[in-house]
């Protein structure tokens, strides 16, 4: 009997994984692209540790949180963050995500909670959000058992953490989880929030989509670590089999996507890089949210690509966001306890 020809790679996301014609996905962990960031002198002091939110799937999330805040008894503002990746790649652990967080943790100050979530081609996108729902489940749970002095609250959170000043941020694709996780939360999918209290949201150069091109996709050349193709396979990996990218969960404005203007967003706070492709997408979004009357905030980094501030966690143009950050959280009910 002839023996059947090996499956063909579909997918190449290259260096991070290649999705056979067989539906197998090969990753590649011994690869990372990016320069490791090396803190310079005179860094807060942060602590950090993973804990477990999904024991159905083996997932994570890394606290931080700053040493005067453990040592002074101050609450402090919490931030739940979703990292990047374009839904594909990507984990909390990967050192420039880290390095970001802990210079949020460590400079705004504030305990940071970034979580991993499943990722596509494995898990389409519907269950990324999933496991961003849980992770709100996790918080409100902690919350919860912080309050009534349980002995299953995190004693991290319990001594520091502020839940009634959550804030939920995100960069590229986790800027999309943000957006869809905010939805929802507000809409009351996800059931009650008490005690939580959701005080604003952050999108850091979110990854939205759609089959029209824009005029920043059309024309700009293509980023150190971004590219049309690139964005192109992302939706392919990520959306339904059979999607085009005006799914809703890519055009937030498409014919097809729940309306908006009903819905009501807490404070939101869009970070966009001038030189980046998809720069263009979340003006519109800014724009279209302020149109309806809604509480938006863009921010415009001129010179600056796609996700610099991860790419640079400790540049000017690095420190200057978490300057902004800053100034949003604490312009919108972050103050501590």
């Amino acid at each position: 009997m002839a023996s059947s020809s090996p499956p063909d790679v579909a997918e190449d996301v290259p260096p991070f994984l290649h999705l056979l014609s067989d539906g197998t996905v090969i990753r590649f962990t011994d690869c990372y692209p990016l320069p490791i960031p090396s803190p310079p002198p005179g860094q807060p002091v942060v602590d950090w540790m993973d804990v477990l939110y999904d024991a159905s799937y083996g997932l994570k999330l890394r606290i931080y949180r700053t040493t005067v805040a453990s040592s002074s008894g101050n609450k402090l503002l919490v931030i739940v963050y979703f990292h990047g990746g374009g839904y594909s790649i990507g984990s909390f652990d990967m050192p420039n995500f880290h390095a970001w967080c802990v210079r949020l943790a460590g400079e705004l100050p504030a305990v940071v909670l970034s979580a991993h979530y499943r990722l596509a081609p494995e898990h389409r996108f519907l269950e990324g959000l999933d496991a961003a729902a849980n992770v709100v489940s996790w918080v409100r749970a902690q919350a919860a058992a912080a309050a009534a002095a349980e002995d299953s609250a995190d004693p991290w959170l319990s001594e520091t953490a502020n839940f009634g000043r959550v804030f939920v941020a995100g960069d590229s694709a986790g800027g999309g989880v943000v957006h869809h996780t905010a939805v929802r939360l507000v809409s009351g999918r996800l059931g009650p929030l008490d005690p939580v209290c959701i005080a604003g949201c952050a999108m850091l150069c979110p990854l939205f989509g759609g089959e029209e091109r824009t005029a920043s996709e059309a024309e700009f050349p293509p980023g150190p670590f971004l590219s049309l193709p690139v964005v192109d396979q992302a939706w392919r990996l990520v959306l339904p089999p059979g999607s085009t990218r005006d799914h809703p969960l890519a055009n937030l404005f498409g014919a097809d996507s729940p309306a908006l203007d009903g819905v009501a967003l807490p404070p939101m706070l869009l970070v966009a890089a001038a030189h980046d492709l998809l720069r263009d997408r979340a003006a519109d979004y800014a724009a279209r949210l302020k149109a309806m009357g809604k509480p938006v905030e863009l921010v415009e980094f001129e010179g600056q690509h796609h996700g610099f501030f991860a790419v640079e966690p400790y540049g000017d143009a690095g420190s200057e966001v978490v300057r902004v950050v800053k100034r949003f959280v604490y312009g919108n009910g972050g103050a501590s306890n």
